[in-house]
């Protein structure tokens, strides 16, 4: 019988959820395959390390791996981590992709993974995720990346990235699932106790993460005021006359130091407000909708699907404490 190799990068300071959730992923496909009694290809699956084992986690767990192969393997999954800053420059790893990526079938990263494929120029002109934290650093250091913040994961070709940690059994599934169908990846989904499709993006777990983008000057002052009364008619006139500039001028400020307009960043400043009071108060969805700006709960319940993934009432559920 056949088998497809998959090899899982990792490199000191590696995320370890990273590379052990997909690792579990691809042996639970083998034996759900022998118990439904398939005779699909069989995963041989490996971790391998561009240096000598064994590799310590960000966590300090310690793992074993193998050196690099000599033959490029059918899927070639990159692991995140704090290590990667590092990692991503590493000559020999450069070398090694240059040599064999032409022949993998496949290239897939988990959460800042991203970076090392990014730097190595597998992800220019593709669209692709990463960690939440990471979004704006992976924008800002890699133009060439159309980036989609709120994917659980992202296909694009031969090209496979994902959201942080757990979002690589996610995309581990939605591999399994490609090369043996929904009945194979569902199995494995229902014995590691997750869902084979998770509801909502990794915008729904975010926190903060529009809170402190560097701004100076106007858009600083502007951002101040929106974070300190979401719930005001915050239009774009009434912000450029309060800082003292023109529309277009504020406007122009906002897209060059926050990446969004006026009206976008007031729209997430409100969502994360109500995020903050449905997890943390019973106030019904009416009212958080008036406390943080909307007109009524139709208006936030759309913008939070938007921007979310999920329903506010599915939100607090979730998240309230």
């Amino acid at each position: 019988m056949g088998s497809r190799a998959v090899d899982i990068l990792i490199f000191p300071g590696v995320q370890s959820l990273d590379a052990v959730g997909p690792f579990e992923v691809f042996a639970g496909a083998n034996e759900a395959l022998e118990s439904l009694g398939r005779t699909g290809l069989r995963y041989v699956v490996t971790l391998r390390a561009t240096g000598p084992g064994p590799i310590r986690s960000e966590s300090g767990l310690m793992l074993s791996a193998e050196p690099l192969a000599g033959t490029a393997p059918h899927t070639f999954l990159v692991a995140g981590g704090w290590g990667v800053l590092d990692a991503r420059h590493d000559a020999g790893l450069h070398r090694w992709l240059r040599r064999h990526e032409p022949k993998i079938e496949r290239v897939a990263s988990v959460c800042s993974g991203a970076f090392i494929l990014a730097q190595a120029g597998l992800l220019d002109g593709r669209r692709a995720t990463t960690h939440w934290t990471r979004v704006e650093q992976l924008k800002r250091e890699y133009p060439a990346v159309q980036v989609e913040p709120d994917a659980v994961y992202v296909k694009d070709g031969t090209v496979w990235t994902s959201a942080g940690v757990t979002a690589g059994i996610d995309l581990a599934l939605a591999l399994v699932e490609a090369d043996h169908g929904a009945e194979v990846a569902q199995l494995v989904a229902r014995w590691l106790v997750v869902f084979l499709r998770r509801p909502g993006g990794q915008s729904q777990f975010a926190t903060g993460i529009w809170s402190t983008p560097h701004a100076a000057g106007p858009a600083q002052r502007a951002i101040e005021l929106i974070r300190a009364e979401p719930e005001r008619s915050w239009s774009v006139a009434r912000l450029a006359e309060a800082v003292g500039v023109s529309e277009r001028h504020l406007s122009r400020l906002f897209l060059d130091s926050v990446g969004v307009t006026p009206a976008k960043y007031v729209e997430r400043v409100r969502v994360e407000a109500a995020k903050l009071l449905l997890e943390t108060t019973p106030a019904g969805v009416e009212q958080v909708a008036r406390q943080c700006g909307f007109t009524n709960a139709e208006a936030l319940r759309r913008t939070f699907l938007r921007c979310a993934g999920v329903a506010p009432s599915d939100y607090r559920s979730r998240f309230s404490l």
